[in-house]
């Protein structure tokens, strides 16, 4: 069944004619930091009381990377690795737009919607092992993000808004104050007087948990999302919000079948479709269908990003109108060979058909 998924997806790709489309990204940028400790919790807390103990010092031999980061940013590069034409709309710092410039230089990115009238925001994700698993714990000083609302949108934007064949709006929780205002006016408009799909994914709602059910009321439960993109954790979050159900599943079901039943949840509530991305499976649920595909198993050198190399290439296939199987299997390999690059490398189409061909199934 696994190689008939590659296989399957092979054969779409070779038969398929290319197809131009447009995506407008939105709202965050992020200098990113990774940091690197190879061991676990328990011992990276004991590392840090020992150099406490003696006053402060430093811990050498710690691999440390800066990366372009943001959902909206990570998501417009791996888009355009695959080639699509991608529209970020950003407000950062002058900094943060020379290095957008600098990070999006292979690609043809549109930058003419930025704006420099913020601060740049940044992240230092600490990726460490917990429970056998690599984990990343991500502190993020959020620059102007919190602040970004429909103030930050020109006529020029809604122009682009209304013409491009996705909206995509992610990172709610970062847009602290406006954030539901945004993505609400957004995808209305869009749905009004536009012509393409829209696609969320809000990030983890923890950080803002209290406007949970705003969000439900004002988006997630009105008729203006095409394509609803969460992982385990968010899938968990939104559908407590439907079902008393789920708490009871939490204390029965393994990880993977709660996320599963979460999905369910909400694809019977919600009108969007529900894609599920999770680290074993990819699943795509509707209120009368339900498709699951393996995830591939390569080595891990990180796991930041990955959701957002998935969602690019979710929306890739979507464009493309690939069949839901081949779809979801394009973007497990995307998240696949993006986590296991040492370089951190989105692919393009050619590079992940030749990765096709050297990966495995979990």
């Amino acid at each position: 069944m696994h190689f008939q998924l590659v296989n399957d997806l092979l054969l779409c790709l070779e038969q398929l004619k290319p197809r131009e489309f447009s995506v407008v990204v939105m709202p965050d940028f992020f200098l990113d930091r990774l940091v690197t400790y190879e061991g676990n919790v328990e011992q990276l807390s004991k590392v840090l009381a020992e150099v406490a103990r003696r006053k402060g010092g430093s811990i050498h031999g710690i691999k440390q990377t800066e990366l372009r980061g943001g959902n909206a940013a990570n998501t417009a590069a791996a888009l355009a690795a695959l080639g699509a034409k991608v529209h970020p709309i950003i407000n950062t710092s002058p900094l943060g737009l020379h290095l957008l410039k600098f990070y999006f230089q292979p690609f043809e990115v549109n930058l003419s919607h930025v704006k420099t009238s913020g601060t740049m925001a940044l992240t230092t994700a600490l990726e460490l092992i917990h429970r056998g698993e690599k984990v990343n714990v991500m502190m993020s000083d959020l620059g102007s993000l919190p602040e970004f609302g429909l103030n930050d949108l020109t006529s020029e934007d809604f122009q682009l808004l209304r013409e491009a064949d996705y909206i995509c709006v992610f990172n709610w929780s970062g847009t602290r104050h406006w954030g539901t205002e945004l993505a609400e006016e957004v995808f209305h408009h869009v749905k009004e007087k536009g012509k393409g799909k829209t696609y969320y994914d809000t990030s983890d709602p923890g950080p803002k948990k209290e406007d949970v059910p705003k969000l439900m009321k004002k988006i997630l439960l009105q008729d203006v999302i095409d394509i609803f993109s969460v992982n385990e954790n968010e899938a968990f979050w939104y559908a407590s919000q439907l079902s008393k159900e789920t708490r009871r599943l939490q204390k029965t079901l393994e990880p993977n079948e709660l996320a599963k039943e979460c999905a369910k949840i909400l694809a019977e509530n919600l009108s969007a479709r529900i894609d599920l991305h999770t680290t074993t499976f990819a699943g795509s649920f509707t209120s009368k269908t339900e498709i699951i595909v393996p995830a591939f198993k390569v080595p891990v050198l990180r796991v930041t990003g990955a959701g957002d190399a998935w969602n690019a290439s979710n929306i890739f296939g979507d464009a493309l109108g690939l069949p839901d199987s081949c779809r979801l299997t394009l973007a497990n390999l995307a998240a696949a060979y993006y986590i296991s690059s040492p370089i951190a490398e989105h692919p393009t189409l050619p590079k992940l058909k030749e990765f096709c061909s050297g990966s495995v199934f979990v």
